[in-house]
């Protein structure tokens, strides 16, 4: 029976968890929602005797800038079948430009991401470079109705996103299928502003946009800046072809109404 070990079981994991599990995969976990530690080395040891597959979606530390999971456990990985949650970052600037999986990498701000990208492709992983993740919890509509929102005043500037479900099931149809090695971007197909983004969430909750702000007014935090320094669109014909995978959300307009439905449905049944 196939067996997957996740390297850190966070807000996407959870979701390929529970996605492999329909396929009648056994699964162990590290993070704070797993039942393995990361730590005991013992016992993680333990859990690669069992795994058939091996997920990662640890990003590299912010203060060493190193991958946890390569520094710790990096030398029993080899020729394992192995799997990363990347980055749409390691691509950097594009000045809006399409870009796909034969572009150019390690050229942004998030180096440390670009080297643990590269050092997972050395390995012969599948490496899924994803681009800015909304879902239950995560979208423009609950930074909206938590009045967070924001709406920054560059024009031209576009990034790509993807629903957590179409992550999922790009990911699981990588781990149940054989897929070949190297780099898969899993993005929606209609790249677009923040504040396209931001203003139709707010028609849908009948609610006004914040005003526009220069980067300068906003006072962003340096990662929030850098965010915004970033202008690519992520061609993602490649899983398409090689995974046969299809977003059930290939625009924000659909994964917004998905998800305002979703909300509805819970509501009424908290009522």
């Amino acid at each position: 029976m196939a067996h997957l070990l996740i390297f850190g079981l966070g807000y996407t994991a959870k979701r390929i968890a529970a996605g492999v599990r329909e396929y009648g995969w056994s699964v162990d976990a590290t993070g704070s929602a797993g039942n393995v530690d990361f730590a005991d080395a013992d016992a993680v040891a333990a859990a690669l005797d069992k795994a058939t597959h091996i997920l990662s979606s640890v990003p590299p530390s912010r203060d060493s800038g190193l991958d946890p999971v390569l520094e710790n456990y990096g030398e029993v990985l080899n020729g394992r079948a192995l799997f990363y949650l990347s980055s749409t970052g390691v691509y950097g600037d594009q000045q809006g430009a399409w870009v796909d999986e034969s572009s150019p990498t390690g050229i942004g701000r998030r180096n440390a991401r670009s080297d643990a990208d590269a050092a997972w492709m050395a390995m012969a992983a599948r490496v899924f470079r994803l681009p800015g993740i909304y879902g239950p919890g995560r979208s423009a509509l609950d930074r909206v109705g938590t009045g967070k929102a924001r709406r920054i005043d560059l024009p031209g500037q576009v990034f790509s996103r993807c629903h957590v479900d179409d992550i999922t099931s790009g990911v699981v149809a990588a781990l149940t299928s054989n897929a070949p090695a190297g780099a898969y971007n899993l993005s929606d197909d209609l790249p677009a502003s923040g504040n396209a983004v931001t203003a139709h969430a707010c028609a849908l909750l009948g609610l006004e946009p914040p005003p526009l702000e220069t980067l300068e007014q906003a006072n962003l935090s340096e990662m929030a800046r850098g965010f915004y320094s970033e202008n690519r669109r992520v061609a993602n014909g490649k899983a398409k072809r090689v995974l046969g995978w299809k977003p059930q959300y290939p625009n924000y307009v659909e994964g917004l109404a998905a998800l305002l439905s979703a909300q509805g449905q819970h509501h009424s049944r908290d009522r």
